[in-house]
């Protein structure tokens, strides 16, 4: 039997305890710290409540709580959408991107980093079995916009093909909850 799901079991719980300790040494909950985390990475389209809801499977009223205790003490600040008035959208402020620096999350990276990983193919193949997951759960994918199937690249612009809104150069490298898997030639050869 392999033992990658129990290495992944493990990695995980290891996970949950880092971010737990790092939100007890602020005076947060987890849940705290993994709404800041996610909007340090999240593009316009996805710095709303609805998408920290749908991206951490947590209910609306725990989202609207947590948001309202993290604006209380200034990690981060709402604004009106600029697209859509009845929208808020969500920014860290400059104390949230400082609680966030030197956490978990950087303090993993560097352990691959010393490990030596090939972190291109780790990084593809744990996606894969993220994206699988995830459709198997019926949850959105969320992805990296750049890589998205909407992405476009038009006479040096970024463009959402979707939205056929343009797009500033920092937001393609964020996580987008419209993110849809591009299609490989291997995915229209198997079509045919």
């Amino acid at each position: 039997m392999s033992q990658l799901p129990l290495l992944l079991e493990r990695l995980a719980a290891l996970i949950q305890q880092s971010v737990r300790e790092e939100a007890l040494r602020h005076g947060l909950q987890p849940v705290h710290l993994q709404i800041l985390a996610y909007l340090a990475r999240a593009n316009r389209y996805s710095a709303l409540p609805i998408a920290i809801a749908e991206y951490l499977g947590i209910t609306r009223g725990t989202v609207s709580q947590s948001l309202a205790l993290l604006e209380r003490k200034g990690f981060i600040a709402k604004a009106p959408d600029e697209q859509d008035a009845r929208r808020v959208q969500l920014r860290l402020t400059p104390a949230g991107e400082t609680l966030l620096a030197g956490g978990w999350s950087e303090r993993l990276d560097a352990a691959l980093v010393a490990m030596g990983v090939d972190r291109e193919a780790l990084e593809t193949e744990l996606r894969a079995l993220l994206v699988g997951l995830q459709r198997s759960n019926g949850q959105r994918p969320f992805g990296i916009c750049r890589r998205c199937a909407h992405f476009l690249r038009q006479a040096g612009e970024a463009r959402c093909g979707l939205t056929g809104e343009s797009l500033a150069e920092a937001q393609t490298e964020k996580l987008c909850r419209e993110w849809t898997a591009p299609v490989t030639a291997a995915a229209w050869e198997a079509q045919d």
